[in-house]
């Protein structure tokens, strides 16, 4: 059950990074901040690559890399549009249908089956997810995420990212049949990190502005994303990668509280209980 523990830090430390981002690079171009939370977080992982030592993998590992890097960062490209764009509460539910998409892509591309209870606790993590994006609808109720997924750039921009994320997790795990989880997670943030400083270079930016602008702010972005993504490799070579993405959405529910504390974000009653929903799926995901 260690892939459980390793899932929900990776989903904290995806939540602290989301609102740390929307704390301080709200303002910023979204280049920038993927900078921070690519570049700066591969460098932090550096050291761990280094200690590793590197032997040259499979060349159908590469295949696997190259394809996943300029998909990862398209997704956070994204990512950091919609959480700086609009309330976390609007956006980060649109997220929670990446393990419902994964559910297609990791039979397609690994041949990976989900039991029949699985797919019922993968659902009730979106049903849930729908249930906490109707807040602060007024009329809209039920049908409210449509109204925001139509009047807010945001919703759109994540929705895009949870179809992105369906196909970069299972790509992950793809490279992971050349690779440990233990040595590819540092070493796919150090190499994410790289191919990021050179796409930002050659737009002629700077993954140095906003850490000058914004030294602290950074440092816990990059850190937390660097975590996330040690934890992130470590549980989910473990298991299937639609169970293991609808667990890590739990992230939404620190994303809300955080919203909640930071931002002041309203009705956090009514999305604990909604939250509430999307547990009874990550139980159903969980009952052997």
């Amino acid at each position: 059950m260690i892939w459980f523990a390793l899932t929900v830090l990776s989903a904290f430390m995806f939540a602290t990074a989301d609102a740390s981002t929307k704390r301080w690079f709200s303002q910023s171009d979204p280049w920038e901040v993927v900078g921070v939370r690519f570049v700066w977080s591969g460098l932090m992982l550096a050291p761990w690559v280094l200690a590793q030592g590197f032997e040259a993998p499979d060349p159908r590992f590469w295949i696997w890399l190259c394809t996943l890097a300029p998909l990862d960062l398209l997704a956070v490209w994204f990512y950091v549009r919609a959480i700086t764009s609009a309330p976390l509460s609007h956006t980060l539910p649109w997220q929670s249908f990446s393990p419902v998409f994964s559910i297609v892509t990791g039979y397609v591309l690994l041949g990976e089956a989900v039991t029949a209870r699985g797919i019922g606790g993968v659902i009730c993590v979106a049903l849930g997810a729908w249930l906490l994006s109707t807040t602060g609808a007024g009329q809209g109720g039920v049908l409210a995420p449509l109204r925001f997924l139509w009047t807010e750039r945001g919703p759109r921009d994540m929705l895009v990212v949870a179809l992105i994320f369906s196909v970069t997790s299972v790509l992950g795990k793809g490279a992971l049949a050349y690779m440990s989880g233990a040595r590819f997670g540092p070493f796919y943030a150090l190499f994410l990190g790289l191919f990021s400083w050179i796409v930002i270079a050659a737009r002629g930016g700077s993954v140095l502005a906003a850490a000058r602008r914004e030294p602290r702010g950074t440092l816990v972005v990059a850190g937390a994303m660097a975590v996330m993504i040690a934890a992130h490799f470590l549980a989910i070579e473990h298991l299937t990668v639609a169970y293991m993405i609808a667990v890590k959405r739990t992230s939404m529910l620190f994303g809300i509280l955080y919203g909640a504390w930071l931002f002041r974000e309203r009705d956090l009653a009514r999305n604990l209980l909604a939250s509430a929903v999307m547990l009874g799926g990550v139980a159903l995901i969980l009952i052997p």
